[in-house]
């Protein structure tokens, strides 16, 4: 008995050892809880490890932005996995933007793995009828909020177009936008994010608004990616609409070995569909957008060649 008990130990022990073993702990830092982006985070470490057969198991960690993410890199390990626009990785590397006098040469290694959602322009207008270009901004009192992306890169667009003098301006935070433009108090408002944002859908569920689209020529002039978002994501949106976004990838770091970045990135990639289905932000991620993605990590191009994906040179 006592030889049977301890052969059974040795083997539950083993067994024990085994599944450590084959399980891989990942950290996945995104944004703020109660965002959009938390919320795909939940989600995609839900798919990938259900992709993974348990295999690869992420946690997800709040963050208070992408600088903070890409920050983060100087004294994280392997299991690393961020949040950013490549623009904000680029400016890291270059010691620019916010990382003035705070660079690292853990930010060389920085590597990219896959795209998610990109952070999408939204110009909302009350009213279902009416022109639906950016001309209708015209004469119009306009909430852009402060300080976030979306507020910053709508007032370039004001200024890029010609059309400071001619909007007015709300002094208000972005978070009543949705009660503003109930109460009247403002015609409109700016947001980014994925779509469909929450912002949106509430005002576009309560009354009749339209989202206006911008044409090729001035898609161009901002200098930012074409986004389209499809008919019918908002309520009463009957047709396209056509936008800027700034694109988001998921990034690691070198340190991370080729095989987790390989099971990673084809774990995300055969749950996009499904995550798709469940919420459809995921539905703007496409294997086009790879093409863009510069320094992949090895693991990642591995799978991208197997499965016959485009990637940069």
């Amino acid at each position: 008995m006592k030889s049977w008990t301890e052969a059974a130990f040795v083997m539950a022990a083993v067994m024990a050892a085994g599944a450590a073993q084959a399980e891989t702990r990942l950290t996945y830092k995104s944004a703020k809880t109660g965002t959009s982006y938390y919320q795909m985070a939940v989600e995609l470490a839900e798919g990938v490890k259900a992709a993974s057969n348990g295999e690869l198991v992420m946690t997800v960690e709040e963050s208070q932005g992408s600088v903070q993410n890409v920050m983060e890199v100087r004294a994280r390990g392997a299991d690393y996995i961020f949040t950013a626009p490549p623009s904000l990785v680029q400016a890291s590397q270059e010691g620019s933007g916010p990382f003035d006098g705070k660079s690292s040469p853990q930010f060389s290694e920085v590597r990219s793995l896959f795209p998610i959602p990109s952070l999408t322009m939204h110009f909302v207008l009350a009213g279902a009828e009416g022109a639906t270009s950016l001309d209708a901004l015209e004469g119009q009192n306009i909430l852009l909020g402060k300080g976030s992306f979306g507020a910053t890169e709508g007032e370039k667009y004001l200024d890029l177009f010609g059309m400071t003098d001619k909007v007015t301006i709300a002094d208000a935070e972005l978070s009543n936008a949705v009660d503003a433009l109930k109460n009247g108090q403002i015609d409109g408002f700016v947001t980014a994010g994925s779509f469909p944002a929450p912002n949106v859908i509430e005002a576009a569920a309560s009354q009749p608004v339209r989202l206006l689209s911008m044409t090729d020529d001035q898609i161009a002039q901002t200098g930012q990616a074409r986004v389209v978002i499809p008919a019918d994501v908002y309520p009463g949106q009957a047709g396209d609409i056509t936008t800027t976004g700034l694109p988001v990838v998921a990034f690691t770091t070198t340190a991370m070995d080729d095989d987790t970045a390989y099971q990673l990135t084809k774990a995300f990639w055969m749950q996009r569909e499904k995550m798709a289905g469940n919420a459809p932000w995921w539905k703007g991620v496409t294997p086009d957008q790879v093409a863009a993605l510069s320094a992949l990590h090895p693991g990642a191009a591995r799978y991208y060649e197997e499965a016959g994906v485009a990637v940069a040179e």
